[in-house]
């Protein structure tokens, strides 16, 4: 394959915004035979779910053929991960149906939903890029693991219930879990049979290639199978439902409407889509990232899925997140450059311009089988009991974001997982693990009195360690702290010497409230010690005073060197010397 010449300065420039471009511009043929099969293999995959999340999020199954091609040829150019699958989300989805149905009325159109939806994804990719100039990459490492376990969680619950109706032939009305399996079981006595007997053999199927061929593209196997018995049995004429037909034609690119009545709802919205989509496809990317020695820059993320949604909704299509079980499938088909995602991509775009007749076969209740099977891969529920093991916090968190996904809904349900974050975060902060420290002569250094039983603390001396910043809303908490241990020590304390190592900020509160500690102790003949980043902590109190006069607090550079000084002042008064 001929390589394009661009001039380094020019070409150091576009890398900037497009990291992908100097890749794809020297692509060679060695590689091309493994990525043409990654390729095809993704597409295999991304065809029927696709079309299924489509349906999912309330669209014509040819928007969620439109929301893959152009993204996944934009991302490959963007994109900081070589392997990264962008496309339709089960989380996603979820969301931008929980968006947007409050926002229909009676004798609104599919047109207007659209309408509402294409806007959506491009407020979605402006946030996106807004936040990629900000250099608001670290937001990713807000979405805790315990929150995007309950989210996923609850998104398979919503997914599963939610296709019910499909896969049984009976329509479930509700908006919620609750109100669907209440419409749903007061209709289960009387499904339609040959959906059912459909949905059943389908379902036999996935589970006979998911026990013996589990890297096979099942979800295009079970379609096919079932476009092909629905043909020949002409199910539609036996009232099972199909798609319909699709049409055969590329998206038209043009600019969303945009409805400014909507722009309440649909702003917010989109930040939190902006949030969660990229939050996923992050932690996706520097999964196959480690796996195949490559770093990502969340950064440079943030600006390529900006990217990706946009061309989405310029090409009718709805908002786009990473993929992770088509990222997988492109790992194990050993694709390793951007090239397998153009190539995904052309192969979607051939089928959508030749092949989508045979579509129009496909039963509604075979995208439910592959819905469902795709929701019950993002389950982990025996991830709770490993959480519940290792911190009792992150496993509330974990069960609380998916209670209120599944009852109240996605949007309410991550906004309520991310305050309990920000609330476990502040109390960590408030009220952080602090420790004494006692001696281990045989080690010469101090170390946690519950941790080592070796540990003994030195009679009249208070070795503490604090494990945050000093700052505003632990200030108080610091000085009680210490007083308290203060008034509980078998021995009368005589020095009080932090370990200043672990506090690793200090504001004006934290620095006011150490100089009045400092006063309180020393006038109850107590001495107060700072080891470590002693000089900092002084600089900051000595700036509050306005004056460079000796403080009463004394600095040591390292522990050992405060157990030496305080050895020295006890011999000293054994021998009755002054210091």
């Amino acid at each position: 394959m001929r390589k394009l010449s661009v001039p380094p300065l020019i070409m150091d420039r576009l890398a900037r915004w497009m990291p992908g471009l100097p890749e794809l511009l020297s692509y060679n043929r060695k590689p091309l035979k493994r990525d043409l099969i990654a390729g095809l293999s993704v597409a295999a995959v991304c065809l029927p779910v696709s079309i299924a999340y489509a349906q999912l999020a309330g669209f014509s199954p040819v928007v969620g053929l439109y929301s893959t091609i152009l993204p996944m040829i934009v991302y490959a150019f963007f994109g900081s991960s070589r392997q990264l699958i962008v496309g339709p989300d089960a989380a996603t989805c979820a969301m931008i149906m929980a968006t947007l149905t409050p926002l229909m009325v009676a004798g609104d159109n599919p047109e207007y939903y659209h309408a509402l939806a294409v806007s959506l994804t491009l407020f979605t990719g402006v946030f996106c890029i807004l936040a990629g100039r900000f250099r608001l990459g670290f937001l990713a490492d807000l979405l805790s693991r315990s929150i995007l376990v309950g989210l996923l969680n609850g998104v398979a619950i919503i997914i599963i219930v939610g296709q019910l109706g499909k896969v049984f032939g009976i329509g479930v009305e509700g908006k919620n879990v609750v109100r669907q399996l209440i419409s749903f079981f007061e209709q289960a006595q009387g499904p339609h049979w040959p959906t059912l007997l459909l949905s059943f053999g389908l379902a036999l199927l996935y589970l006979v290639l998911m026990r013996f061929w589990r890297k096979g593209p099942s979800a295009l196997i079970v379609a096919v199978v079932a476009v092909a018995v629905s043909f020949a049995l002409d199910l539609a004429g036996m009232g099972v439902a199909v798609i319909g037909d699709i049409p055969s034609a590329l998206p038209s690119l043009r600019w969303p409407a945009l409805p400014p009545e909507s722009w309440g709802t649909l702003l917010p919205a989109a930040a939190a889509l902006a949030f969660i989509s990229f939050s996923s496809a992050t932690l996706t990317a520097r999964s196959f990232a480690a796996k195949n020695g490559y770093d990502i820059d969340s950064n440079k993320e943030l600006y390529a899925l900006g990217a990706s949604n946009i061309a989405s909704a310029l090409s009718q299509g709805f908002a786009i997140s990473g993929a992770d079980s088509r990222t997988a499938v492109n790992d194990a088909a050993g694709g390793k450059t951007r090239m397998v995602q153009i190539f995904a991509a052309l192969a979607i775009l051939l089928v959508l311009l030749v092949l989508t007749s045979p579509l129009a076969h496909l039963p509604k209740a075979a995208l439910g089988i592959i819905l469902i099977f795709s929701a019950i891969k993002l389950t982990d529920f025996r991830i709770y009991t490993k959480l519940r093991e290792a911190s009792v916090s992150e496993f509330r968190i974990a069960l609380a974001t998916l209670l209120a996904v599944v009852l109240i809904g996605v949007m309410q349900g991550i906004l309520l997982a991310v305050l309990l974050a920000l609330l476990r975060f502040l109390m960590r902060t408030a009220r952080p693990v602090d420790f004494r420290l006692g001696l281990i002569e045989s080690q010469g250094d101090f170390y946690e009195l519950e941790h080592y039983p070796d540990a003994k603390e030195i009679p009249g001396l208070l070795f503490y360690r604090f494990e945050a910043s000093l700052i505003f809303f632990n200030a108080n908490y610091f000085k009680q702290r210490v007083t308290d241990l203060i008034e509980t020590s078998e021995t009368p304390v005589r020095w009080v010497v932090i370990d200043g190592r672990s506090i690793n900020n200090i504001d004006l509160t934290g620095a006011l409230m150490l100089y009045d500690l400092s006063k309180t102790l020393a006038a109850r003949g107590v001495v107060l010690a700072l080891t470590g980043r002693s000089e900092k902590i002084m600089k900051w109190m000595r700036m509050q005073r306005g004056d460079n006069t000796s403080l009463p607090v004394r600095l040591f550079q390292n522990r050992r060197l405060a157990l030496e000084a305080y050895r020295d002042m006890i011999a000293a008064e054994e021998k009755k010397l002054p210091l």
